[in-house]
């Protein structure tokens, strides 16, 4: 197979508990089985991943930055959705 036609991969990988997946990184593989070892021994090689995801590239669908205003600016103006008016306790950790 020609690297044209394997699909590409977005690879995401947890730290630890209670954080977010954050992206790290792209590859190339023929399918999801071979994408999630590709991702273990490319981005896990020293430990730091707690659980990983990969989602083919074709599947994400995101916003175009043109359209920051219409996609962002009414929110600005519903301040109640703001979390400065909440107190989150130091037990509560990462939030």
């Amino acid at each position: 197979m020609t690297e044209r036609a394997v699909p590409l991969w977005e690879v995401f990988i947890r730290s630890r508990n209670g954080l977010a997946h954050k992206h790290v990184g792209s590859l190339h593989a023929a399918d999801a089985t071979l994408a999630l070892q590709a991702a273990r021994d490319l981005y896990t090689r020293r430990g730091e991943g707690l659980s990983l995801w990969v989602v083919p590239s074709d599947a994400i669908v995101a916003s175009d930055p043109a359209d920051k205003g219409m996609m962002f600016e009414p929110t600005a103006s519903k301040v109640y959705r703001h979390p400065t008016f909440y107190e989150i306790p130091d037990e509560v950790g990462h939030m």
